[in-house]
């Protein structure tokens, strides 16, 4: 069986764009996809960010839906830890129901975004809930009502679809692949978050050797990465050379990765925090289309992944969409065994 592709889009808004283009960009790239035979196409979620105008996935993933007619749209992710799983459940449920089997349920354990919005976000609640009680109450809510022994019990999160938004659980360690192998979901390790390559294999072994396969599923492992093809080795790496790859630490012990030294002094002053930050070339595929089927084949084989997810990050927009055609030709003129 071939391997299965998808995107992931940010919605990035490139100097000189408003975040309308950005948006409307978001758009074609999804519809470019669907024509092209991608497998899924992924919204991520931002907040407190003008360079990135998808603040809230649930809404663009049902414009997304309406836009498109076959492909399987999805949120990379939700970030959950924010969110009551009852409101999340509805919002999917509507989508689910709006268009039965395309709907993807990607959860993020990342705050995705500065500590300012993650306190904006939980304002005024009560956080009690860990993730794993969130996701045990957003599962049932999915397919139908609280259990007997809930507070809420007989809760619904109508309108019950046919065919529920599948839940995928998103990450970059080794404690979000064991919990997604507990759960028994789809597991997407951001190599384009964490690109230490120690810790990715640690992460999809844990995931394989854990996977409780009592819940009915089997293990679905899928590497997210940064790619860039074009039509000459040159081109893809000017391209790929204007971008870096900023990590945070406070002075905690807590690491994030933020997308520039700005946006690593913002979140070290809003977390009130001393830092230290590391600044290096992201971790980008480039190249022809050869040379990243070469690559994305050996990231397959090192990993033992069943499908691989693209975030392009190029602010022209005929290059990124070019980038996508090249790599769709590179496994259709030499399709996987």
């Amino acid at each position: 069986m071939g391997l299965k592709f998808g995107i992931l889009d940010q919605s990035i808004v490139f100097p000189g764009q408003t975040s309308a283009e950005a948006l409307a960009n978001t758009v074609k790239l999804a519809q470019l996809a669907e024509t092209l035979g991608y497998d899924r196409f992924w919204v991520s979620e931002h907040h407190d960010s003008p360079q990135m105008a998808g603040a809230s996935p649930e809404v663009l993933i049902a414009h997304l839906l309406a836009r498109t007619e076959t492909i399987r749209i999805g949120s990379g992710g939700i970030m959950l830890q924010h969110y009551s799983p009852y409101k999340v459940a509805e919002n999917f449920n509507v989508l689910a129901s709006l268009a039965p089997g395309r709907v993807e349920l990607g959860i993020g354990r990342a705050p995705g975004g500065l500590p300012r919005s993650t306190k904006a976000l939980q304002r005024g609640t009560q956080e009690t809930e860990t993730l794993e009680e969130k996701l045990s109450e957003l599962e049932l809510l999915l397919h139908g009502s609280l259990e007997e022994s809930h507070p809420l019990a007989g809760l619904q999160a109508n309108p019950l679809p046919e065919q529920p938004a599948s839940i995928f659980l998103l990450g970059t360690s080794v404690s979000s692949a064991k919990l997604a192998a507990e759960r028994g979901y789809p597991y997407a390790f951001a190599l384009f978050i964490n690109n230490d390559p120690e810790a990715a294999k640690a992460a999809f072994d844990t995931y394989r050797e854990s996977f409780d396969r009592s819940k009915g599923t089997e293990p679905i492992a899928i590497l997210a990465l940064s790619v860039i093809v074009s039509d000459t080795e040159a081109e893809a790496e000017e391209t790929a050379g204007i971008f870096k790859s900023v990590r945070v630490t406070l002075a905690s012990g807590k690491t994030v990765n933020v997308g520039s030294l700005q946006q690593a002094e913002a979140f070290a002053k809003q977390a009130g925090e001393s830092y230290t930050v590391e600044e290096r070339d992201a971790d980008i595929t480039r190249g022809t289309k050869e040379t990243v089927r070469k690559r994305l084949l050996e990231l397959r084989d090192a990993y033992g992944v069943d499908e691989l997810i693209f975030t392009t990050i190029v602010p022209d927009f005929a290059k990124r969409e070019r980038s996508f055609r090249l790599l769709k030709e590179a496994f259709e003129e030499l399709p996987v065994e």
